[in-house]
């Protein structure tokens, strides 16, 4: 496999370009975010439009979120991307989906892919980067599951792929970048490895929007392709807090500073504060503000058995700021459903504290 799939000329971009004004979106993991940490390959990307572009008002939106999938971007999609109007949006969650399960996973991004395509205004490139997870398949010369199943949409879709990861791989084989520089904890790139992957992008964009030969400027109409995937969730949304019932002591808060990309959250730190709510759909999903200060909860689905939660907290995990997913369920019988909860201490070592910090309430239908 090549570092770079060409399947889409970028006419709209082009078109969009001569006008004088164009938004570009990202959305993925840590890797992709806007970070004051991190110097990330969005950066030098953005910098090259800029350069390249003068005439042009160049918009950013960085809606990546470290340590978070496909599965929770497929219901920022609207607030974080669509709504922003984005004509060039780039997606980078081939390492954050690495141990998500097959089906879920595609599942996820043909949702995501479908909803981003579906007003027929943003045109989209998928990035793939790099963890070590990774190592022993491209020592073989194969492309990890993640990535293959990722082109196996790009491929149905006509969306242009990136392999940046090979490319910073490559660098390191020919001795141009040594591993420390470019990612020495496995994952996260450094500054050098960050412009290597930034320049693997810069090198397609180039192609396509520079130097390739002059391509007809009519942007023609396409219809969106049927799924390859019946149960993909392209129809995923949000309900609102207020829909939710409560019982105790509950607040609705605008969200934290380290919480960018949510609007509010419904939060207590009282053991035994309840909430409920109905829903129409097929699946659900909360997410949280996360962390080693949060609470625990048990529920009941369609007064179904009480299921008391226990989720991982890495030893990376701070006391609160991960936007972290929860499943309740994916593939529910589609129809009317009712979840009852109830906050509890998690009564752990890594569980210091009672905060219930809910940022989003996600529905499948």
């Amino acid at each position: 496999m090549e570092t770079i799939q060409v399947r889409n000329g970028l006419s709209q971009v082009r078109n969009k370009l001569e006008t004088g004004q164009l938004t570009l979106g990202f959305i993925g993991g840590s890797i992709t975010e806007d970070s004051s940490v991190l110097w990330n390959w969005p950066e030098p990307v953005a910098r090259w439009f800029v350069e390249s572009f003068p005439h042009a008002r160049i918009t950013v939106e960085n809606a990546a979120i470290g340590a978070t999938g496909s599965d929770l971007a497929v219901f920022r999609a609207e607030r974080d991307l669509i709504s922003r109007q984005c004509d060039l949006i780039f997606i980078e969650f081939a390492v954050n989906d690495y141990l998500t399960p097959s089906e879920q996973r595609m599942r996820a991004r043909e949702g995501l892919i479908r909803k981003l395509l579906a007003d027929g205004r943003s045109e989209l490139v998928i990035i793939y980067t790099y963890s070590q997870r990774m190592y022993e398949e491209m020592s073989q010369g194969k492309a990890p599951a993640s990535i293959a199943e990722f082109e196996q949409l790009a491929e149905h879709y006509g969306i242009s792929s990136v392999w940046v990861g090979l490319h910073a791989w490559q660098e390191v084989k020919k001795g141009q970048m040594t591993w420390d520089e470019w990612l020495p904890d496995g994952l996260h790139p450094r500054h050098r490895g960050s412009l290597s992957y930034g320049q693997c992008v810069i090198a397609y964009l180039e192609k396509e929007l520079i130097t390739a030969p002059d391509r007809d400027s009519e942007v023609t109409p396409r219809s969106l392709a049927s799924p390859l995937n019946a149960h993909h969730w392209g129809n995923a949304s949000t309900l609102s807090f207020e829909e939710v019932q409560l019982e105790g002591p509950w607040l609705i808060r605008r969200a934290a500073a380290h919480m960018p990309r949510v609007d509010q959250i419904l939060t207590t730190a009282a053991i035994g504060a309840k909430l409920s709510f109905s829903f129409t759909g097929k699946g659900l999903a909360l997410a949280f503000d996360f962390g080693k200060k949060s609470a625990e909860f048990t529920y009941q689905l369609d007064g179904g058995p009480a299921i008391t939660t226990r989720r991982d907290r890495p030893n990376w995990c701070n006391d609160g700021g991960w936007f972290h997913i929860y499943w309740i369920a994916d593939d529910l019988e589609e129809g009317l459903h009712h979840i009852e909860l109830e906050v509890v201490h998690g009564n752990r070592e890594d569980c210091t504290g009672t905060n219930f910090h809910l940022g989003l309430i996600g529905i499948l239908k």
